[in-house]
């Protein structure tokens, strides 16, 4: 039972990591034991958290803008140049778009589904190789973890006008769906993660009005790191090996009452 939750010896890719929710999940794994990359579309950025979260355990950069084939081919070979294997890959990296309905132009759905939806789908095909090598390690005793960082703007509706990326966070828990009962095939687990009111860059409200947000939510608080952390080593690790194609909602309670 001690090891249920351990992250022991096991190898964790995770964009969007330089900053936010990517950021608490890479201090989180680290924490447990494993060895992590990093890759953010800002290499000064993804550099930096990396020699921060390096006090803690082996913390590597390899920046990279997933939004375009380009930007994940670059990723995925500089990445097979560090590692054989591929254990746990978060698909975190994401942006958001709001404009009157009106007012709201093509490119706000182009850069928000490119990144949000397309991305993870291509990011993981990219790395199929390499998660077969993590889920055949250690005789297969494990499998290979793919956690997609949707949102619970993709389970009900937001009063802003964020139309684009609501639909992507919805169409990325179906996603999720479709690509856990083919991937378990390989003895590759595919999940997702439904954050609320967490303080970061994407979410101001929650950084910098926490207290207005709080009031809203039946938890009382916004959510704090080792929320988004415990939610997301239980899906890595050997606790969470029997979940399979589950969206998780670490929200506080909103989606109760939105």
């Amino acid at each position: 039972m001690s090891k249920l939750f351990s992250l022991d010896g096991r190898v964790a890719l995770i964009t969007g990591g330089s900053r936010g929710i990517g950021r608490m999940i890479a201090e989180g794994f680290l924490r447990q034991g494993a060895r992590v990359y990093l890759s953010a579309r800002k290499a000064e950025a993804c550099d930096a958290t990396a020699a921060e979260l390096s006090a803690i355990g082996p913390c590597f950069s390899l920046p990279a803008d997933v939004s375009t084939h380009a930007g994940i081919a670059a990723l995925v070979a500089a990445y097979a140049d560090r590692e054989p294997r591929l254990d746990i890959l978060v698909n975190n990296a994401g942006a958001a778009w709001g404009a009157p309905f009106d007012e709201f132009p093509e490119k706000g759905w182009d850069k928000v589904v490119d990144l949000n939806l397309k991305a993870p789908f291509f990011l993981t095909q990219a790395l199929h190789a390499q998660l077969k090598a993590g889920a055949a390690f250690h005789g297969g005793a494990q499998p290979a973890k793919v956690i997609n960082i949707a949102s619970i703007d993709g389970q009900t509706v937001n009063p802003q006008e964020t139309y684009s990326y609501a639909a992507s966070k919805a169409g990325l828990i179906h996603l999720t769906k479709r690509l856990a009962l083919r991937l378990v095939e390989d003895n590759i687990v595919v999940n997702a993660l439904c954050p609320g009111a967490f303080a970061s860059d994407m979410n101001r409200a929650a950084r910098d009005e926490a207290e207005a947000v709080a009031a809203r939510i039946p938890a009382r608080r916004i959510g704090v790191d080792d929320d988004m952390a415990g939610a997301a080593i239980y899906l890595a690790s050997r606790a969470g090996d029997y979940v399979v194609g589950t969206t998780l909602t670490v929200d506080g309670g909103v989606n109760l009452v939105r």
